[in-house]
């Protein structure tokens, strides 16, 4: 694991998430939840903007439901899809301005047996977090937890910052998923990694 620093500082992230989702390769982030506490290193990430970004929650303009993601930079945005699972994005750009990188895949670092109880049918620690719905249910992220400061030393959900991971450690590809825009290079993650998910093209379901 790469040394944790602090937590990451809100200017980092108000930002073009397409340099958010790199910066976010290697950092930590922490649900400190009655159950117990979980880290997950952060090893695969989808940059998404806004109106500018046809497969983005925030194409069509601000709703209730994307309400998160026009700022400020740094707070948790948590939507329900398929009717099934969480999943968690980090909100960048600045206030006003749509923006997030969505949380695909991690390593949990601490607390494995908490993270065990929440996924017990994860055939091994490799696939606790081995895509965006493991994440969040390892960190035991739901609609509660929308909103939630990343950058506040007193929030229960906190996003730890890392030293940087070099270029060349980084690979990238197309988004896994999305009805449209299928073949923007704004998925992000770490080369070797085996909690990386499993890359599925879409054009049937949409970020809606």
């Amino acid at each position: 694991m790469d040394r944790v620093i602090d937590l990451i500082a809100r200017e980092e992230l108000a930002a073009d998430p397409v340099d958010v989702a790199r910066r976010l390769l290697g950092c930590v982030l922490e649900s400190e939840l009655p159950d117990g506490v979980v880290q997950v290193r952060l090893t695969e990430v989808e940059a998404y903007r806004g109106g500018d970004d046809p497969a983005s929650h925030c194409y069509r303009g601000r709703t209730a439901r994307n309400e998160v993601m026009f700022g400020p930079a740094g707070h948790l945005y948590v939507y329900f899809v398929y009717g099934m699972h969480f999943c968690a994005n980090v909100v960048a750009l600045t206030d006003g301005v749509p923006g997030a990188v969505l949380l695909r895949a991690g390593e949990v670092v601490s607390g494995v047996d908490v993270a065990t109880r929440r996924r017990p049918g994860a055939r091994s620690e490799t696939e606790l977090a081995k895509g965006p719905a493991r994440l969040t249910g390892v960190l035991g992220l739901d609609r509660r937890h929308n909103g939630a400061d990343l950058t506040d030393p007193g929030s229960p959900i906190r996003l730890l910052a890392a030293e940087p991971v070099p270029a060349e450690d980084i690979r990238v590809g197309p988004r896994v998923g999305v009805a449209v825009a299928l073949d923007v290079p704004w998925r992000f993650w770490l080369t070797g990694s085996p909690t990386v998910s499993t890359y599925r093209r879409g054009g049937k379901r949409q970020r809606s």
